[in-house]
């Protein structure tokens, strides 16, 4: 078990402390929801799960099997709807620094589709993924 404690600082502004480590996040609601977007809000936190936990599940799976996977790049493209206000859809695109025949290439990819916070998601959320072998 991990504890996060959250404070309120005000103006929407909230600190959040990672208990094993003592790093903090600083959150602001979003500019179109009556915030400034001065830091991230607590939805792009979630397409900032989406996309390290991709990199991390990759990144074990591959040190497994002796590849280098430094250099990787993901880019998670957040979209909300209103009614009920929540994220619809999380378009991911993993850039992957190795040849497009790399004989770990389908393992890769199905431990990135099924790293736990993807298998956390709504299922009503749409999440579609595109892969960049660019080796």
């Amino acid at each position: 078990m991990v504890n996060i404690s959250i404070s309120y600082t005000g103006g929407l502004h909230c600190d959040a402390l990672h208990g094993p480590s003592q790093a903090k996040i600083e959150t602001d609601a979003p500019a179109d929801n009556q915030g400034k977007g001065e830091a991230f809000s607590p939805t792009d936190l979630v397409a900032a799960a989406l996309g390290t936990c991709i990199v991390t599940t990759m990144a074990i799976v591959a040190e497994r099997h002796q590849v280098e996977l430094k250099g990787m790049t993901v880019t998670v493209a957040k979209e909300m709807a209103s009614d009920p206000r929540r994220i619809s859809r999380l378009t991911t695109e993993v850039h992957v620094p190795l040849p497009n025949d790399h004989p770990q290439r389908a393992l890769l990819e199905k431990t990135a589709l099924g790293c736990p916070v993807h298998r956390s998601l709504a299922t009503e959320m749409e999440r579609p993924t595109e892969f960049f072998w660019e080796g």
